[in-house]
Formats: C-alpha cells, structure tokens, sequence
C-alpha cells in the first residue's frame, strides 16, 4: 500500500427478500389437476364441424322456382290480343253502300216495264178497231137505206168516225204506256228498298259480329288472366310448403350445431365448474415474504470476480 493511501472501510451486511409460496397439502392434488387438465385443453387442435349448416331448398321449392321461371305469357291473352285487333280493323272498314240508282236513268225504266204491256195494248186497240167498223158498217147500212149512201154527210160522218177511232187508239196506248210505266217504277222503288233495307240488315249484321268478337275477345283476356292467376297461386302455395320443409330441416340442422358446440365446449364447462368450485373452497395465504441478511463478498473475491468478468470480456473482444 503506498504512502498517504487509505484503507478501505469494511464490508457491511446485505439483506435479501425471499418469497416463498404454498398450498396446503389437501388443496394441493385439486389445483394440479386443474392445471393439468387446463393445459391438455388448450393443445387441442380446431375441431371442425363436419355436418350442414345451412338447409338448401326442398323439391317442392325447385318444382315452384322451375315453375315461376318457365311461367309465360297465357295464350288467351295473345289471342285476345290479334281478336281484338282485328276486330278492330274490321270495325273501321264496315259501311254499308246507301247509294241507289235513279229511275230515269237510261234503260232502268225498260228493265221494270212488262214486256206483255204491249200486247195488251194491242187487243185493247184491235177491239176498238172492231168496234169502230161495226158501227161504220151499221151507219152505211142505215144511210143506204136513207139513201144518202155515198154522199157528202156520209162521208163527214166516216171521217169523224176515223178521226174518233184514232183517238181512241191513243188513247188506249198513252193509258197502256203510263200505266205499265207507273208499275215498273212501283216495282223499282220496291227494289230499291229491299236492296237498301239489305244493306242496312247486312251491316247491322257486320256490327254484330264485330260486337260478337270484342266480346270474345274481352272474354279470352279475362281467361287468360285467370290462369295466370291461378298459377301463380299455385306457385305461391308450392313456395310456401317448401319454405316450412326448409325451415323444419333448417331447426334439424341447428339443433345438430348446437350439440356439436355442447360437446365440444363441455371439458371447458367442466373445467370452469371445477374452478369455480376450487375458488370457493377457504385456502390459507399461498404466498409469504421472508428477509434473509448475509455478509458481503471479500475484497479477493471481489477482486478475483471482477478480473475474471474482465477475461471474459478480454476473450470475447478478441473473437
């Protein structure tokens, strides 16, 4: 030691805090348990669910779904449709013709004239000729009985008596024409009428049967949207039982899950059971301090320690 250099004070005691712990020996076995078992619980792999979870749909919900989606158009309505349309068509295009032809046209009166009018007229005109010469013959006879046969007042009489005879004779063929006349133009009229009255009865007819084919064709419509009426109710009523087969089957489906889960997590209900039994049971304190006082190291060891920290920090410089 040098000059002036002073010695170094003593070593004072340490103290140390040492904790211990235990458990009473009777609580010991259920504690050690637990753990065990905790610990082989939590090693186990992921169990996966191997059944269903979800129900896909039954036959009858296929049978509506197909049904819906092949459901068309009903072929009433279509019908109806082309019906009515033409109906239509032929409704604008209905008229009847109430033109007629006129009776002083050229040839009309001719063709409604009796042909035997002039045959008639005829007889009526030979009778009267017959007429006219038995009454000359009957005045010749009397003037030659008179003796004034051949003279001048015979002669004035015979010539009155043509004059009177042709007369008659136009007579009788103005009264034949005009009435043959009058009649064919009473019998065109009624010609007429009866074409006319035809035409009338012929389009009322028409319009009738176009009424006839709206009807008909109103009455498609309402079939045609009765059946797709109907088969959408059919649809729907299909729908519906096959929801409740898929809802029962969906309950079969969950209720297997959730057997699955009970299964599953009872070691673990079992486990929190048996530490909450555990945790109930009085334990004493498990846990105690206690404080320990020893002497320090020597000054050598020191030394010693410190010289070889500082080899071994020397060595591993050097690597």
């Amino acid at each position: 030691m040098g000059k002036g250099s002073k010695a170094p004070p003593p070593p004072t005691a340490t103290s140390q805090n040492i904790t211990q712990s235990d458990l009473p020996e009777y609580a010991k076995p259920y504690y050690e348990n637990l753990m065990a078992r905790s610990q082989a619980e939590s090693y186990q792999p992921y169990q996966a669910y191997g059944g269903e979870r979800i129900a896909g749909f039954t036959g009858m919900q296929e049978q509506a779904q197909g049904a819906a989606g092949g459901l068309e158009r009903p072929d009433q309505l279509g019908a109806a449709t082309n019906l009515a349309a033409t109906t239509g068509i032929g409704a604008l295009g209905t008229q009847y013709d109430d033109s007629t032809r006129s009776w002083t046209s050229p040839g009309t009166a001719g063709q409604f004239m009796s042909p035997y009018m002039q045959e008639v007229v005829d007889v009526q005109k030979q009778e009267a000729i017959r007429d006219a010469q038995k009454t000359d013959l009957s005045q010749d006879l009397g003037a030659a009985r008179q003796g004034t046969y051949g003279g001048s007042r015979q002669l004035l009489a015979g010539l009155e008596r043509e004059r009177a005879l042709g007369s008659q004779l136009g007579q009788i063929q103005a009264m034949g024409s005009q009435a043959a006349y009058d009649r064919g133009q009473s019998a065109f009229e009624q010609e007429e009428g009866r074409t006319l009255q035809n035409r009338q009865f012929g389009a009322g007819l028409g319009m009738q049967g176009l009424g006839l084919g709206l009807e008909s064709a109103q009455t498609l419509g309402d079939l045609g949207q009765a059946q797709q009426q109907t088969d959408l109710q059919r649809i729907q009523a299909q729908a519906a039982a096959g929801a409740e087969q898929q809802g029962l089957q969906q309950q079969y489906l969950d209720t297997a899950y959730g057997d699955f889960l009970r299964q599953r997590d009872y070691p673990k209900e079992q486990l929190n059971f048996f530490n909450a039994q555990l945790r109930g049971v009085p334990v004493p304190q498990l846990s105690s301090t206690q404080t320990a006082y020893a002497q320090p190291p020597s000054v050598a060891s020191q030394i010693g320690g410190a010289g070889l920290a500082g080899l071994g920090l020397y060595n591993m410089y050097n690597k």
